[in-house]
């Protein structure tokens, strides 16, 4: 048993989980006729409003803009765009939408005189100024601002104002994807003024970028005319100083500048200077030998500077040579031979030529040495002088570099400026544009806006759509009750019935008899499954009473109790009790005169059952009116007598049908109901609130009974989803109960 309920639970929470499009489907026929009427209406008024509108005309120009223009000449540097960045594009869209140009379109096509463009202001609407002098007249605290009279410039220029500004709204700039086109289109009342702006927009952004170079390049001829005449006095002026410097320090530029001169002077005089250094060092080395000596010949002889002298070397050889000659002839001859005796003379002459060399030479080192000291001495003088002189040279060619830098700057700033000169003046007759017209607008045949079908098939989309939504709005916001799950998940009973509306004329109330009449069939068999719901819920009870009421009047209570009456009485006896003693209505349906006795009559004891009885031929029902309406009817229910009444009818009738008054209007239901077996509570569909039917059915529960179930009655079953989720209350396929 807990399995089937579990399994129960989840389809619960499936079937909430899931949307219903079948309900949705039915809500929107529901509404179908009211969504359709109010589309149809909004349509209607759109249309209307449409076809007053005035036809708008669109026409669009071609501009091709040159991204990187041709430089024809270096001077176009000066002021021309930089055309190779991405916001270049960009800047030539606000260019055209400018003010500015807009001022000379407006100017050429003198569309502020236009009367199509600009049509003539009879001024503010009458009522407009009327409201304004009546406010002005009856509330002093606002303050009228004082009317100033404009002169015919005046008013000339505002209304050149006001059509800048319409031209302004009236253009639309828009690239091309993946080119250098630019469209731009112009909308107008009329075509040809249309087409006429778009192309004089473009041809106005031409001419004003031609301008704009002309203008530019008269500046800049200007400007390097200024700057010449300065340039030039400062050219002359740093030459002069120059000049004047050479003249007043004796000074000659050679290619190294004034200290070239000096410069290779003093390094001949250093290299000098080393030089005799270095010839002092050698002489002081053998000066110092030969006065270490002083007069020994012999071991001045032996000092390598004296042996490696040349002259020495020539005599040492001729010694050489007589020392050989005497020795050879002293193996011949003896000392006192003639041959002898003369080599040994010429022997000693060139010893003593040998001594006198040396002595030369040891005198000559002497004086070499004193010159090498005067030699050193006199270099190093001239040397310092020389390095003095080269400072003052340098100080100078600083000057001077100084002084010539000027003058090379003024003379390439001059040079230059000469050069661009030239160039602006060249480039004063020739005019380069940026961009060139690709199309002309042409005139357009169709206008673009409004587009009538468009938007009176928007208008019924949107309308259409609008009231769908308003639908589910008001179906979301409906408290009533009109389906089966309304009355499960709303109100928490079981649905016992579903009576479908019967169409009828106004003011007059349903046939009676419907349920015999086979053209209400579907009502029959609503009715049947009604009394098998009921029969099944008491199945264990032989005979009973059963209670039928509503929570307001015009539900359609006593309808059901008649219908119930005639279902169950084919089945068994069965009798039918009119128990709203305030206004009864069960006699009335049967035309049952108003002096037949009735309920009120059996309780008060005032007649018999027999005399109360009213039997219906056609259905087989006994039928109890209300009676004498009495004073204090709930007191007569709540006694005895009724309750006795009861129990005696369920001993001679199968079923006992009790109708009485509505919950809401008075507690003779809830006294009713504790001498009945089952309460049918009886709700119209999509009619009473669903609060006001929970009050009721609480109201049985205070008194400790329990409602049997919700009867839902008059539901319209072309606007109903239950025909589809519950065809089994009533006969969908056309069969016929006779």
């Amino acid at each position: 048993m807990s399995l089937k309920m579990k399994d129960s639970l989840q389809a619960n929470i499936l079937d909430d989980e899931t949307i219903d499009f079948a309900h949705y489907w039915q809500v929107f026929k529901r509404y179908f006729g009211r969504i359709i009427t109010l589309a149809i209406v909004f349509t209607a008024l759109v249309a209307i409003v449409v076809m007053k509108m005035t036809p708008i005309y669109s026409a669009t120009a071609s501009l091709l803009i040159e991204s990187q223009p041709a430089n024809v000449m270096s001077i176009e540097e000066v002021y021309k765009s930089d055309t190779t960045r991405k916001d270049y594009m960009r800047t030539q869209y606000q260019i055209i939408q400018s003010r500015q140009v807009a001022a000379r379109a407006v100017d050429e096509l003198d569309l502020a005189n236009d009367p199509v463009f600009m049509p003539p202001s009879d001024g503010e609407i009458s009522i407009i100024k009327e409201a304004k002098a009546w406010l002005f007249a009856n509330l002093p605290f606002i303050e009228k601002a004082p009317k100033t009279e404009l002169t015919e410039s005046e008013r000339e220029e505002k209304r050149r104002q006001a059509a800048i500004n319409k031209l302004m709204k009236s253009i639309n700039v828009s690239l091309v994807e993946n080119t250098q086109v630019i469209n731009i289109t112009a909308t107008s009342d009329s075509p040809r003024l249309a087409a006429a702006i778009a192309t004089t927009m473009g041809d106005v952004y031409v001419e004003n970028y031609l301008q704009a170079k002309v203008e530019m390049t008269t500046k800049a001829t200007s400007f390097l005319t200024e700057s010449m005449e300065g340039l030039r006095d400062k050219l002359t002026s740093a030459e002069k100083d120059l000049s004047d410097f050479y003249e007043k320090n004796q000074l000659v530029n050679l290619t190294n500048g004034v200290v070239g001169l000096a410069a290779e002077e003093l390094e001949q005089l250093s290299n000098q200077l080393l030089k005799a250094e270095t010839t002092l060092k050698q002489n002081r080395t053998i000066y110092e030998q030969t006065q270490r000596n002083g007069a020994d010949y012999s071991a001045l002889a032996r000092l390598p500077e004296v042996l490696n002298h040349p002259n020495i070397q020539s005599v040492r050889r001729q010694e050489a040579e007589a020392m050989s000659r005497v020795s050879e002839l002293s193996k011949v001859f003896g000392p006192k031979h003639p041959q002898m005796v003369s080599a040994n003379a010429e022997l000693d002459s060139v010893r003593d030529t040998l001594q006198t060399q040396i002595r030369d030479l040891i005198s000559s080192i002497t004086t070499q040495y004193r010159a090498s000291q005067d030699r050193v001495v006199t270099l190093q003088e001239e040397v310092s002088e020389a390095k003095s002189e080269y400072r003052q040279l340098s100080n100078l060619e600083n000057t001077r570099r100084a002084l010539q830098r000027e003058v090379d700057i003024n003379q390439q700033l001059y040079n230059s400026m000469f050069t661009r000169l030239k160039e602006t003046s060249e480039m004063g007759g020739f005019e380069s544009a940026n961009a060139r017209v690709l199309d002309p607008a042409p005139v357009p045949n169709n206008p673009t806006a409004p587009n009538k079908t468009l938007l009176i098939v928007a208008a019924f989309i949107s309308s259409f759509g609008f009231g769908v939504l308003l639908a589910f709005v008001l179906e979301a916001m409906n408290s009533g009750v009109r389906s089966v799950d309304d009355v499960e998940k709303k109100l928490g009973q079981r649905m016992l019935g579903l009576i479908p509306v019967i169409s009828v004329k106004r003011r007059k109330d349903m046939d009676l008899r419907a349920f015999f009449d086979s053209k209400y069939h579907q009502f029959s068999e609503a009715v049947r499954t009604l009394r098998t719901s009921l029969s099944l819920i008491n199945l264990e009870k032989q005979n009973q009473a059963i209670l039928v009421t509503s929570s307001v009047p015009k539900e359609g209570k006593t309808t059901v109790s008649i219908n119930l009456s005639f279902a169950l009485g084919q089945l068994d006896k069965t009798i039918l009790i009119d128990a709203d003693l305030r206004r009864p209505a069960v006699g009335k349906r049967f035309d049952v005169p108003n002096y037949q006795p009735g309920l009120s009559n059996l309780i008060m004891k005032t007649h018999s059952l027999e005399e109360c009885l009213v039997h219906d031929e056609q259905s087989g029902i006994d039928i109890i009116c209300a009676g004498s309406i009495p004073s204090n009817p709930q007191e007569l229910l709540a006694g005895n007598g009724f309750k006795a009444l009861i129990n005696y009818l369920k001993k001679t009738y199968k079923y006992v049908v009790v109708d009485t008054a509505p919950t809401q209007a008075v507690s003779d239901a809830m006294v009713v109901s504790k001498s009945c077996d089952s309460v049918i509570y009886v709700v119209r569909a999509d009619s009473t609130s669903e609060k006001m039917i929970k009050n009721g059915l609480g109201r049985f529960l205070q008194v400790g009974h329990r409602v049997d179930g919700v009867v839902l009655n008059q539901v319209d079953l072309k606007k109903s989803d239950v025909s589809e989720r519950y065809g089994g209350f009533y006969d969908q396929y056309g069969y016929n109960a006779n």
